[in-house]
């Protein structure tokens, strides 16, 4: 199993602080199945930036390490670019990578409390030069929550989505499980990954996730989201069923 979205790199940004708590991470991810993890540390983000050049050297000695250990599992480069007007021009400069920098797919955050209204313009702007973009967690952010439209005309767009593992297994609350699992039903996500930062309270979940895929929409819906990870890391077309909007149901009442 591939694991897409994770902070597993030491000292770079909200995961592990040392290369010590990487390779717990790393143990643990082998526990879930994963045998291929796409680091993705935060970057144009207000509290971190990580240029390319300095994931890719962080990879390489992680990779070093789990080796030395023989830790069956290997780190692929990524990041999790905040959206601003930057991300063009990183591209070009070579400071942004791609997920598994095969060229194709680029992760792209949100802030928790905002969709930025040029995300249209970027998003066209990527998917002119075949680069995709794939909206990190968007079941975690509170404008979508309100307006799902605007998730949707999004991907209806040409945009991805990666769900989050603990928004699906209700470690995140009621309210963000309830969306997740309608983004599902809606057709409007693609990948389901853990974004862990640690083996405590932000960790893997990958297995109790999947479980709850299969048993609420099937096996083909959870052969689908993993068939979509290796797809990606294959540098290879992701499909997926046409997004639906979502419909907020109105509540009834006798007055």
């Amino acid at each position: 199993m591939i694991d897409i979205h994770c902070h597993i790199l030491p000292e770079i940004d909200d995961g592990p602080s040392s290369l010590e708590e990487s390779l717990v991470m790393a143990r643990e991810a082998v526990k879930e199945g994963i045998t291929k993890i796409i680091a993705t540390p935060h970057h144009l983000h207000p509290s971190y930036n990580n240029k390319a050049a300095v994931v890719k050297e962080k990879v390489r000695k992680l990779n070093e390490a789990i080796q030395k250990e023989n830790i069956p599992l290997e780190i692929l480069p990524g990041q999790e670019v905040r959206i601003s007007g930057d991300v063009m021009d990183g591209l070009v400069s070579g400071d942004i990578l791609t997920l598994a920098d095969q060229g194709k797919y680029l992760f792209v955050e949100f802030s928790s409390n905002h969709v930025s209204r040029y995300a249209d313009k970027l998003f066209f702007q990527l998917l002119s030069q075949d680069i995709i973009p794939i909206i990190v967690h968007p079941e975690r952010n509170h404008e979508f929550l309100k307006n799902p439209g605007l998730l949707y005309d999004l991907v209806n767009g040409g945009a991805l989505t990666q769900i989050t593992t603990s928004s699906l297994t209700g470690h995140l609350g009621k309210k963000i499980k309830k969306f997740t699992e309608q983004i599902i039903e809606a057709d409007l996500t693609h990948f389901l990954a853990s974004d862990a930062h640690n083996v405590t309270e932000r960790t893997f979940r990958i297995r109790e996730a999947f479980a709850l895929v299969e048993k609420n929409y099937g096996s083909s819906k959870a052969y689908e989201f993993q068939e979509n990870a290796e797809l990606l890391v294959e540098n290879q077309h992701v499909m997926g069923p046409p997004p639906q909007p979502i419909v907020k149901k109105k509540l009834l009442g006798i007055f």
